[in-house]
């Protein structure tokens, strides 16, 4: 009886998807484990190609990445890549059944990807280069292992021939494979978790120096505890994030160092944490607003920050603006992670509150907001002042150096626009006629907000009632009672800032320096005595 080729192949099929997976699996594990024991978690496959994939990533493409995924843009980020590597898997594992020494060549082709992906982040050295490749030969090791003992046997040859092995041998063998990866991925993460330990450590012993300068008490009324509306200040775990980093730098407070050098800086020096806090500590209240917040947007949050200021820290180290005649506009701050983020020298030094901060909210800065020391300047967006784990302070001019984003298509300088929210009722929301808090927040730092008006359907503005201020370089809260009638209806808000600016309706997006326009919702009104029940309705932005 003749045998069916088609039948015959399957099992060859199913043995090369299954070994092309498992290897991936083995070489990710194998090169995780390397990232842990350099100290580079960064360096790992995923995270560098990662890295790589955001610096490439067209500006349009990834504003539209934020809008749709929010801050879990990395998250989705990275699952995207572990299902592109899944699938090149199995198709390398098919290939290897076929031809094993051209399958051996496209892993190798991978761990080279990926070694030059680590080799082209910021900071890179060549040994973050070996986890790729690390992982490409253990992955090429075990596609060769199992391909070759998962080949079917020769035709009278006897069992337990060299070579190859029944399905259970083979399967036992996978299993073996998946266990001792599974030992070396968690090898990987307990290595990982003890070098981060002492950057744990040291955050839980560092206690926050009492501020010379303290930040007076919110005022009452600052917060109108609207329902629907949050808080004045942003609890830390609610504090929007958005930034390239796919793994959080865990930074040792007791190693940390900041160096601060470049054109027109008279004492170059390097300060560590404590010489950085023996200067006046001050306490200040500012609402901080990112370039890739549309119109109506969640990514503004308002914080109590503690630190030093940024431009005692400077005239320190003999800087002088450039209205002292200092030869030096541009700021340009590093992480430790390799961010470059260029801020006016001017700014920073005309007298307002920028710090290099070092507390939120009463607290140490979380690891994910920038511990140990980060960058805090009211009134510029944040890819031009907020620079998380600071480690690196240069003096240069804006017309020598294009900072990171400044190279992918965003203003060298971008003072944040005025703006305002509503953030209750929601859009599409279902209302009962009568009386309805319509309210939200507003924004212009370092100007203030001295007016907000609202609008129903196109007609005439309506005067908020503002919360009271905290100074200018928080957002205001505001509330507007609407005797709401039924049916659908579009609700507008605009303010004026403390220049008496109006806010423009003039529809721009994020690039190259902020949106502009008016927030608007639409919502419904029910009949009298009509049924509940969400209706139709958007935010119309």
């Amino acid at each position: 009886m003749e045998s069916d080729p088609s039948r015959s192949a399957r099992p060859r099929r199913t043995t090369g998807a299954v070994s092309g997976i498992v290897a991936a699996v083995a070489g990710l594990a194998s090169a995780q484990l390397a990232a842990a024991a350099a100290g580079r978690p960064e360096a790992s496959p995923v995270t560098a190609v990662g890295g790589a994939v955001v610096d490439l990533t067209p500006v349009a493409v990834r504003e539209w990445a934020i809008r749709l995924f929010g801050t879990s843009d990395k998250l989705v980020l990275g699952l995207g890549i572990l299902v592109v590597v899944a699938a090149v898997a199995v198709g390398t594992g098919l290939l290897a059944v076929r031809h094993l020494p051209a399958a051996i060549a496209v892993t190798g082709g991978f761990g080279l990807v990926g070694a030059l992906a680590a080799l082209s982040r910021p900071e890179a050295s060549w040994q973050d280069a070996l986890p790729s490749l690390v992982g490409a030969l253990v992955s090429a090791g075990v596609l060769y292992l199992l391909v070759t003992a998962g080949r079917p046997r020769p035709a009278g040859a006897p069992p337990g021939g060299a070579g190859s092995m029944d399905r259970r041998g083979f399967g036992r063998l996978v299993v073996a494979v998946l266990a001792a990866s599974a030992g070396v991925g968690l090898g990987a993460r307990r290595l990982g978790a003890h070098g981060s330990a002492d950057a744990t450590a040291s955050r839980a012993r560092f206690v926050l120096p009492r501020p010379t300068v303290p930040a007076p008490p919110v005022p009452a009324g600052a917060d109108l505890r609207v329902p629907g509306l949050g808080p004045f200040l942003t609890p830390d775990q609610d504090f929007y994030r958005v930034d390239t980093a796919l793994v959080v730098p865990r930074v040792d407070a007791d190693t940390w160092r900041l160096r601060i050098h470049g054109e027109g800086v008279a004492r170059p020096q390097t300060l560590d944490l404590r010489q950085l806090l023996a200067r006046p500590v001050v306490e200040h209240d500012i609402t901080l607003t990112c370039v890739s917040n549309e119109v109506g947007g969640p990514y503004a949050g308002n914080a109590r920050w503690l630190g030093v200021r940024l431009g005692d820290v400077l005239r320190g180290a003999g800087v002088r603006p450039p209205s002292e005649g200092g030869p030096a506009d541009q700021l340009v701050a590093r992480s430790v992670d390799g961010m470059t983020i260029g801020t006016p020298v001017e700014t920073v030094m005309d007298g307002r509150a920028a710090l290099l901060a070092v507390g939120m909210n009463g607290r140490p800065l979380p690891f994910a907001h920038g511990f140990p020391v980060r960058m805090v300047v009211p009134g510029l967006y944040g890819y031009v002042s907020a620079c998380k784990w600071v480690t690196e302070l240069r003096l240069t001019t804006f017309a020598a150096y294009d900072a990171y984003w400044v190279r992918r298509s965003w203003a060298q300088q971008a003072t944040v626009k005025t703006q305002s929210r509503i953030d209750t009722p929601r859009p599409g929301a279902d209302l009962a006629p009568g009386r309805v808090p319509v309210a939200g927040v507003a924004w212009a730092q370092h100007r203030g907000i001295e007016r907000v008006q609202v609008r129903v359907d196109g007609g005439p503005w309506q005067e908020a009632r503002l919360g009271a201020a905290d100074g200018v370089d928080t957002w205001r809260q505001w509330v507007w009672p609407w005797e709401a009638t039924p049916g659908p209806h579009t609700l507008e808000v605009r303010a004026t800032d403390g220049t008496g600016a109006v806010q423009t309706g003039v529809r721009t997006g994020t690039v190259p320096d902020g949106a502009t326009g008016w927030h608007a919702v639409d919502v419904r009104v029910r009949a009298l005595g009509g049924g509940g029940g969400l209706s139709a309705g958007a935010d119309r932005q």
